[in-house]
């Protein structure tokens, strides 16, 4: 992908990573793919859930997205796409009753560090693969980049 296809590609992200609450039933299978990798989970079949939109990165300008609410019940949140191209990233998701379901990321030539609360809960809705780089987790796309989670608030 050259530069110019690049700067193509980063409107349509941002437009696909509005957010808003829905039910599982109204969008892709992200949400059913999560619920079935955790098992049992205190959502049942049709959750609500709110999505969190994600940024695109691009040389290292774009924003670093989070998740700070910190809820007294579970909280589903889907994770939207993110995609970070030779800059670096860090998604904050720190409620401790955070169930974080991720979409899919894409890291190309960059790093993402991923602050989770201890207790929360993550699941990718995709398998990933990792060309030339380091991924902890190998749920998102790493080429020539690095992914790490870190957890945070632990006793």
């Amino acid at each position: 992908m050259n530069i110019k296809q690049l700067l193509g590609f980063v409107p349509l992200c941002m437009a696909l990573s509005m957010s808003g609450p829905a039910r599982a039933a109204e969008v892709d299978s992200s949400i059913a793919r999560c619920l079935q990798a955790w098992g049992k989970q205190p959502f049942g079949a049709n959750p609500r859930y709110k999505t969190l939109s994600t940024s695109v990165k691009v040389f290292g300008i774009g924003a670093n997205p989070a998740d700070t609410e910190r809820t007294s019940s579970p909280s589903l949140v889907l994770v939207d796409t993110g995609v970070n191209v030779m800059g670096r990233t860090r998604l904050d998701l720190l409620n401790p009753n955070g169930w974080y379901c991720f979409k899919s990321n894409v890291n190309v030539m960059g790093s993402l560090i991923i602050k989770a609360a201890c207790t929360a809960h993550l699941a990718s809705a995709h398998d990933g693969a990792t060309v030339l780089g380091s991924n902890s987790d190998n749920k998102s796309v790493t080429v020539m980049g690095a992914t790490r989670v870190e957890l945070v608030g632990c006793k």
